[in-house]
């Protein structure tokens, strides 16, 4: 039996194709070890959004090569580089890994990894003899509901690909170069799976794709009627699809995640405020306010309308805890753009925020343009936007303390609620242990910056005293 470990770096979108993966390995009768001294084949399953993650993969496969040298039982082990860089950068890699790398997959060779495999070990290659390459030029695959799959995250909770590809034009973006054009799976097939999931015990149903709101966009025969244009039947895949899942029997959250701005829809608003297990949080990189930097990055969006759509989302669905992504030092961007920025972040006051320092990605038309930023003048303003974001983080945990919230318990004694997703959000130290893997009501006593700190619902006047003394 072939024995494979599978090293998973990136974004969420990537450990489902890790999960695929390894459903086909399993499906093949190949054995999934994580300890890689022992395997017969390596997986690096790899990033390349930016700069830093480039680099965390290159990093990663040599990593693996080393320890493939240091292991004298398994000098025939094979390494496979697959994901996002393998299928963007397959061809100079071979040249520059040739003595570290077997072969390269593409994104569209996640369910065909268990017959590579095989190919790999019928046909021993030469010393001089390049790396075999199985990456195709253009992405076209989706999974379905009876894609094979194992899943990698904790049992309580799972990411639902409803979606692959990207149609936007987004100048400082790789993306729709990397995982090709936009294409949705059926309602029917994502419902499917959903109701697998929690009928299976999981309890948060985070559904992501490149844009989450152009889901069903691409497919004329899902409109309400074929003759009508796009735009009037904006977001209506969505919604069915949020309506059904919201219908399937059980306590479980929905979350929505990469949610693109230009597609919002007053439907989509007032189905998510009438959807009670859909999470009252949503994931909207919005990149910027200024109408000048959201124009060179071709964000299909203008400031007014993003001031108009969170407005309408705040109003249309009380509670709701926005998470959004801004982008300081793109190209041109001048000291009166980011004054403007930080005008409306603290204008806003986003209950989540990130900044990212622009990278200048081979390949996109933003690392072409003139007015590159330096790299110190990125980092300060990385700093001024983030100092700002923390003050207001902490006015937003401090206004939870004294309010019960129904959280899930990741961990012994660490939850999260619906305004954290996993992995990228805040938490919510328990005081007391809870049942691992289920919800809880809690009472909020304090708070760290991002952090919440919680007692059980009802706990007696001295415990409250003992944690707030801990405080």
């Amino acid at each position: 039996m072939i024995k494979v470990s599978l090293v998973s770096l990136g974004c969420a979108k990537n450990l489902v194709d890790s999960e695929i993966m390894i459903g086909h390995l399993h499906a093949a009768g190949m054995s999934v070890i994580p300890d890689a001294e022992k395997a017969d084949v390596v997986i690096v399953n790899t990033c390349s959004f930016i700069d830093s993650s480039k680099e965390e993969s290159i990093n990663a496969i040599l990593e693996a090569h080393k320890g493939k040298g240091m292991r004298k039982r398994h000098a025939q082990q094979k390494l496979i580089v697959a994901g996002c860089m393998a299928q963007r950068f397959s061809k100079d890699l071979s040249g520059s890994l040739n003595q570290e790398v077997d072969a390269f997959i593409g994104l569209d060779q996640v369910t065909k990894v268990a017959p590579i495999i095989e190919e790999i070990y019928a046909k021993e290659r030469g010393a001089k003899e390049a790396p075999a390459s199985f990456v195709t030029p253009r992405s076209t695959y989706i999974p379905d509901y009876h894609t094979p799959r194992f899943r990698l995250t904790p049992r309580h909770f799972a990411y639902i690909k409803i979606a692959e590809g990207c149609n936007h034009p987004c100048t400082f973006c790789i993306i729709p170069q990397i995982r090709g054009r936009h294409r949705s799976r059926t309602v029917e097939s994502v419902v499917a799976e959903a109701r697998q999931l929690v009928k299976e015990g999981v309890k948060e149903l985070n559904l992501i794709s490149q844009d989450t709101t152009f889901f069903g966009m691409d497919t004329w025969e899902q409109r309400p009627n074929p003759r009508t244009p796009v735009d009037s039947s904006r977001g209506t895949a969505l919604t069915t699809l949020l309506r059904e899942l919201n219908a399937i029997e059980g306590d479980f959250w929905i979350r929505l995640l990469y949610t693109h701005p230009a597609h919002w829809s007053d439907e989509l608003i007032k189905t998510i405020a009438e959807c009670p297990k859909v999470a009252r949080y949503i994931d909207i990189p919005l990149q910027h306010i200024s109408d000048h930097m959201l124009g060179r990055m071709q964000r299909e969006t203008s400031g007014a309308y993003i001031r108009d759509l969170i407005q309408r989302i705040r109003a249309g669905i009380p509670g709701i805890a926005i998470r959004t992504t801004f982008i300081v030092g793109f190209p041109g961007e001048t000291e009166a753009d980011v004054d403007e920025l930080c005008a409306f972040i603290k204008e806003a006051k986003f209950e989540r925020l990130g900044v990212f320092r622009y990278s200048q990605e081979e390949g996109t038309r933003a690392a072409k343009m003139e007015e590159q930023i330096p790299a110190k003048v990125k980092e300060a303003r990385w700093h001024r936007t983030m100092a700002l974001q923390q003050e207001i983080a902490r006015e937003v945990s401090k206004s939870y303390v004294g309010r019960t919230l129904k959280v899930l318990v990741d961990e012994a004694g660490v939850a999260r609620g619906e305004a954290d997703a996993p992995d990228i959000d805040g938490r919510v130290y328990l005081a007391r242990a809870h049942p691992v893997s289920e919800f809880a009501e809690v009472a909020i006593t304090g708070y760290h910056d991002y952090d919440l700190l919680a007692l059980p619902k009802g706990a007696r006047p001295a415990e409250y005293k003992v944690a707030k003394q801990a405080q």
